[in-house]
């Protein structure tokens, strides 16, 4: 092998400091023929059992959510990211995101049903158990014979997930612990077998997990089903626990480790609501195509119309960019786990120890996708006018759907302020090293600019070129932010925003660049012009929230000379030489998708 072949795999967040190269990412063209036949066949169950009873879901069928979701045991599909000696699969993580991919495109309410189960539901028994609570209720979780749910939200104490103020109180004998409180938002609760109970022993300064089945006689009431603006099948419901009696031999892991378990379950939840939300934009954008060539205005197919086909073309570099993200994130922790294993780790500890190593990536995903879900199905409704507003058309459903999104495994602004606060942490544990490249940049501002321009003859070359710069200026005001305020950055949240918008924005453009750059290698240049442009498209729009989201922080801690100069390096480090003509770019993207009447890429 040659050493051009060989890279050092990349660390969670470091991509931010290092240049990679197409060939070291997965993207969705490499799936092997084992996954694409898993593709095929959850595209087929959704087509055959979720798509055509989208009605039942909007009407709020909860036994029909909960039939199809022991349909889709009885396929196999819940226990995809479950070991086979406990019942499952046994398939890696690629697998496990793949399937959570194309299972959760129909509606909201089934997605939600099924992510909450094979997600916070089982991951903690199967990463957290010991080998006899695993033995016990994993095969029954894997197959759908039960169902899980995840009691950790509270009044009061909804983000901030170690205030809950559920009590467990150790027996007198010592045989059992009696748990008391209320328990909201939770999920699958009105059909689940067993629950994952979050509460705090005595004065412990960290919550505990435990393992709960759904015994009604045990003290477990529930509200009725919550309403709610969309995933209207989705059972939720508030839960209260009054001296629940739950065996000392079902806690999970350790006394106060129950703070540690939940944000471990956010960080795989993260990446999965992001892969849950790809479908959903394939379908909207699909059905969005096929309305706009068969409405005719003016005696003219709407698709034809320029304002429409900018929705189109927009609405597909979205999805395509967080499609290139997802199945980049998912591939690099498959790796990780597997590297762990090699080095005698358990399967239990690979798994959480490679979410773990990637969780600014999964924070980084869930904000931008869930985002895109939203501004698609949005546009979805735009291109359809009065129709979309209607209950008779897909895309009301879709809007309803993709806002919870945004709001449940961490609201969107808790994971902006994550991803930049967990790359710093990162830092100073000297596992990403900022300051190293952050100096050099601070260097670089002070030297004269180099007013040569390169050959950008090369595919991508100037792109390529363009993000190393979009790097340098994160660089730039990170480490500025840094230096003004240490340890007191975390209290300065509108800085933290629109610092993670930047950090966001080049992992996005990054990898739906490495992902084209890698298809032309591999398959040639003609075929794939439409994705070239996806790529170029995207990249344009992160420019610009880079432009702005670097001024607002630059403003915001820097005055005088050094404002000015970091001002002027931000000019520097964004500018185009060869600016992309968008118009041109939007029309080849959307006669792609107008031809083939279909999302296609």
């Amino acid at each position: 092998m040659s050493t051009e072949t060989l890279q050092e795999p990349t660390r969670g967040g470091q991509f931010i400091v290092k240049e990679t190269r197409c060939e070291d990412i997965f993207t969705p063209e490499d799936f092997t023929d084992e996954q694409q036949m898993m593709r095929d066949s959850v595209k087929e169950f959704v087509d055959k059992e979720i798509w055509p009873n989208k009605d039942r879901f909007e009407n709020k069928d909860y036994a029909f959510t909960e039939e199809c979701m022991r349909k889709a045991g009885e396929m196999g599909f819940l226990g995809v990211a479950v070991p086979e000696a406990y019942g499952g699969l046994g398939m890696g993580f690629v697998d496990t995101v793949l399937v959570c991919d194309y299972i959760s495109g129909a509606t909201g309410s089934f997605s939600t049903a099924f992510g909450a189960h094979t997600g916070i539901g089982t991951l903690p028994i199967t990463l957290y158990g010991t080998e006899e609570q695993k033995r016990k209720y994993v095969p029954k979780l894997a197959t759908g014979e039960w169902f899980g749910a995840y009691c950790l939200t509270e009044p009061g104490a909804g983000s901030d997930a170690n205030s809950g103020k559920t009590k467990a109180v150790l027996s007198d004998d010592g045989t059992h612990y009696k748990i008391t409180g209320q328990k909201m938002w939770i999920s699958n609760a009105g059909f689940c077998s067993v629950f994952i109970v979050f509460a705090r022993i005595e004065d412990d300064k960290n919550i505990t997990g435990f393992i709960v089945e759904n015994d009604p006689s045990n003290g477990i009431s529930m509200n009725e089903e919550e309403h709610k603006l969309g995933i209207r099948a989705s059972s939720t419901r508030q839960v209260f626990f009054s001296d629940t009696k739950v065996p000392i031999e079902n806690m999970l892991s350790s006394r106060g480790n129950g703070f540690k378990i939940a944000m471990n379950a956010l960080n795989v939840g993260r990446i999965k609501l992001a892969a849950a939300c790809l479908d959903a934009q394939r379908r909207v954008i699909s059905g969005a195509v096929k309305y706009a060539n068969e409405r005719v205005l003016f005696d003219t197919p709407i698709a034809q119309f320029g304002a429409i086909r900018l929705k189109l073309a927009e609405m597909a570099a979205s999805c395509y960019a967080g499609e290139s993200a997802t199945y980049r994130a998912s591939k690099d922790i498959e790796n990780r786990i597997a590297a762990r294993e090699a080095d005698g780790a358990s399967h239990q500890e690979a798994e959480l120890k490679g979410v773990e190593e990637y969780a600014i990536e999964c924070s980084i995903l869930k904000v931008a996708v869930s985002e895109d879900i939203q501004n698609c199905s949005d546009e979805g409704i735009q291109i359809f006018g009065g129709m979309g507003f209607s209950e008779d058309t897909p895309m009301e459903s879709a809007w309803r759907d993709a806002r919870i999104s945004r709001i449940y495994e961490g609201t969107n602004e808790i994971n902006r302020m994550l991803s930049v606060g967990m790359l710093i942490k990162k830092a100073m544990k000297g596992h990403v090293d900022l300051l190293g490249p952050a100096t050099k940049v601070g260097e670089e501002l002070m030297g004269i600019p180099d007013f040569d321009i390169p050959d950008y003859s090369e595919l991508f070359s100037e792109e390529k070129a363009l993000i190393k710069q979009l790097k340098k200026a994160f660089l730039m005001v990170a480490g500025g932010a840094v230096q003004k305020y240490g340890t007191d950055l975390d209290s300065h949240q509108q800085l933290l925003l629109a610092a993670s918008d930047m950090l966001i924005e080049i992992y996005m453009a990054e990898s739906a660049i490495l992902r084209t750059e890698k298809l032309v290698k591999n398959q040639g240049n003609g075929e794939f012009s439409e994705q070239v442009a996806m790529a170029k498209l995207y990249l344009f729009h992160a420019v610009d929230t880079i432009v702005k989201k670097g001024k607002e922080s630059i403003i915001s801690f820097a005055e005088g000379d050094e404002q000015r100069m970091m001002l002027m390096g931000l000019r520097r480090f964004t500018k185009y030489n060869n600016m992309p003509n968008i118009v041109a770019l939007r029309e080849q993207i959307a006669s792609k998708l107008v031809d083939e009447n279909e999302y296609c890429f």
